[in-house]
């Protein structure tokens, strides 16, 4: 029978930013990407945001994966159901060092967006290493089980979460729709904000627009 074992070792991995953090920046974002996206990519979706006022940081997931048969196009993944507890101390490590390194000092306005998958990274990382954002926008994707309520009342009464999808979205049913309401209802009580868009599973740019305002 094999024995699962495990190694600690020192990794690389890339993130793309977007835009120069000055003194005439007004938001600064960290975006976490969703399943099959790589963030120099996904990025371009914060690039109709006014450049002097918005500095963008998408982190880059770290498991990368030939997305069709003529291997040709390369997506990436945050998590599986594989060891996910460990893989998400990774990443969260990751995480640290990418924000440790882009923000020094206390950014004027934070928010902290997580698209599809990306939201499961966006909320833990939140959680546990205590961030406190101005904005936490929840874009259609799925709240982990496992966080409580108490993981989050470290945040200031004026932040604002803002759980957001599209109606057309193939994947929030019904079921998941109501699942997830309650789940951000128990989690952020009253700070918690729905706004749903016209359209599929994609990043909402007018959303994006209007929020950075």
């Amino acid at each position: 029978m094999s024995i699962q074992k495990e190694v600690s070792y020192t990794t690389i991995n890339t993130y793309h930013t977007l835009n120069k953090f000055t003194e005439k920046t007004k938001n600064v974002w960290v975006v976490f990407h969703g399943m099959g996206y790589l963030s120099k990519y996904f990025i371009n979706y914060f690039s109709e945001l006014d450049s002097d006022e918005n500095y963008i940081i998408a982190p880059q997931a770290p498991s990368k994966y030939y997305q069709d048969k003529a291997f040709k196009h390369v997506g990436a993944c945050w998590l599986t159901r594989e060891n996910t507890v460990t893989e998400t101390q990774n990443i969260l490590n990751y995480v640290d060092a990418v924000f440790k390194r882009e923000v020094s000092d206390t950014p004027p306005n934070l928010i902290i967006l997580g698209y599809s998958q990306g939201v499961s990274i966006a909320t833990r990382w939140v959680a546990s290493r205590k961030i406190q954002c101005d904005k936490l926008i929840l874009h259609s994707g799925g709240i982990p089980e496992e966080l409580e309520p108490s993981d989050f009342e470290f945040l200031k009464s004026s932040t604002e979460v803002i759980y957001v999808y599209g109606d057309k979205d193939q994947y929030i049913t019904e079921v998941r729709k109501t699942e997830e309401q309650l789940k951000g209802s128990m989690l952020f009580k009253d700070r918690l904000n729905i706004e749903v868009f016209n359209g599929i599973h994609e990043v909402n740019r007018q959303f994006l627009l209007k929020t950075s305002k």
